[in-house]
């Protein structure tokens, strides 16, 4: 027996729930926030739980050393060379929870609540790691005689830009060749209906330190005479949109690739304005001219101000002129802009606009090009049986305006056809204090790879 109808897999999660959540509940509880050095210890003790867990459940593991955070890699290849190998893609690293008082619980100690757990991870990506694991578990204890490969590539750093992730793809060419990637960290519409996700946009981001003296300076005695790095900074950043929002940074737009009308007319755009008001207060909206707010969001190139600094932001008033200004900024970026390129185009407009006497220093970070899968793959179509299998209805085709910066890397190395999926919402509070996932999700996503396994070993 190698296809699992979904009533077999139903009952085998039954069956085993109350293991199933014992466990998912010890993974989530480890703190293992890639950003924070202090946290080291608990990445790798992560791994290293994980690595165990995968031999469990009948693959063979390893953990890959990086210059920075491991990866655990699984495997079951018995089906052998000659045929066809799926690799599926989890990170088990999370962001950092500030603000902890924001939290109803600590992040790390999961509470079920509703139907909810709540947790750092639950859903961005220990919740939808933990539900490929368990569909591997019943798949590799039910389905004896299936006829494909499988890997599992589980990362430690997508929330801290993977450098060391990177490296070791270098490395591991051979090892992770595969026909097929699941990348499985990707929402759904609705609870009600599902969705493969065919591309997302790229990204590049870096800060911005505006100076002009050695010491923050009195107000009174210098006002006047000391140009403010505050006033000069909010300016420049100013100045790169036009009073209709388009980005006046020279050759931005210039390698913008757009969808056809036939590829546009198979994606889900519709967006309700109604529902994201009420799910994140948001008032005030900034489509691009022409576009959208859906195609502004995962169709169009963004330039953002993620944060900015300086002076005294304290309580009560100190009146100063700041030594200096910082900000961070960052773009979403869409085929076929490069990064790179960009990057350097703002850094150039930006020192190119500063007034006289101000001293800028810019620091890119790396980058990440878009990624655009095919519409008509195998992998994709596979998925999107399962989907409508599992939910009973016909399964849509999206984008994201986020960014998955190893995908890109992982889909070249392994030559495989890539299908993004998963079960998330957006109001999971991902990277937001009291993040959480729903346990009929957790089944829910759990259906969906068995089926997909159940699938792939007919072909």
């Amino acid at each position: 027996m190698s296809a699992l109808t979904i009533e077999q897999l139903k009952k085998w999660y039954r069956d085993h729930y109350e293991k199933t959540m014992e466990d998912f509940l010890t993974f989530l509880s480890f703190p293992s926030i890639s950003t924070d050095p202090e946290h080291e210890k608990d990445s790798r003790r992560t791994a290293a739980w994980l690595s165990d867990y995968m031999e469990d459940i009948g693959l063979e593991a390893q953990v890959w050393e990086t210059p920075g955070l491991p990866v655990v890699f699984g495997t079951h290849l018995q089906a052998g060379p000659g045929r066809p190998t799926l690799l599926i893609y989890h990170h088990y690293d999370v962001q950092p929870v500030d603000p902890l008082e924001l939290w109803k619980s600590d992040p790390f100690k999961p509470v079920v609540k509703n139907n909810q757990v709540y947790a750092r991870g639950a859903a961005d990506n220990k919740g939808q790691c933990f539900y490929s694991l368990t569909a591997l578990k019943a798949f590799l204890e039910m389905a004896k005689d299936f006829n494909f490969n499988i890997k599992v590539f589980i990362e430690g750093e997508e929330e801290s830009g993977g450098r060391g992730t990177a490296a070791i793809l270098k490395q591991k060419e051979k090892e992770l060749k595969a026909d097929h990637l699941l990348v499985i960290d990707f929402d759904i519409p609705n609870i009600s209906t599902p969705g493969i996700t065919l591309g997302m946009r790229g990204l590049v981001a870096m800060n911005v330190m505006c100076s002009n003296s050695s010491i923050d300076l009195h107000s009174g005695m210098h006002g006047g005479i000391a140009l403010n790095p505050n006033r000069a900074l909010a300016a420049l950043l100013a100045s790169m949109w036009d009073k209709e929002g388009n980005i006046l940074i020279p050759h931005f737009y210039d390698e913008v690739k757009s969808l056809s009308k036939e590829q546009l007319a198979k994606v889900d755009m519709s967006f309700d304005v109604d529902v994201y008001q009420k799910n994140f207060g948001v008032t005030a909206f900034c489509p691009e001219k022409g576009y959208s707010l859906k195609e502004s969001n995962w169709l169009r190139p963004t330039l953002e101000i993620n944060g900015m600094g300086g002076g005294y932001t304290g309580a009560g008033f100190k009146t100063v002129i700041p030594s200096k200004a910082i900000a961070k900024i960052s773009c979403r970026l869409v085929p076929d802009q490069d990064p790179e390129k960009i990057g350097r185009e703002i850094a150039n407009y930006l020192k190119s606009r500063a007034p006289e006497g101000i001293k800028l220093d810019i620091d890119i970070h790396h980058g990440a090009p878009a990624f655009r899968s095919g519409f008509d793959s195998s992998i994709v179509k596979t998925a999107a049986l399962a989907y409508e299998e599992v939910f009973e209805g016909p399964c849509k085709y999206l984008f994201c305006g986020g960014s998955v910066p190893i995908v890109v890397d992982l889909a070249r190395v392994s030559k495989a056809d890539v299908a993004m999926i998963g079960v998330g919402l957006g109001e999971d509070d991902i990277h937001a204090p009291n993040e959480h996932f729903g346990l009929d999700r957790l089944e829910l996503g759990y259906l969906v790879i068995g089926r997909i396994l159940s699938r792939l070993s007919k072909v």
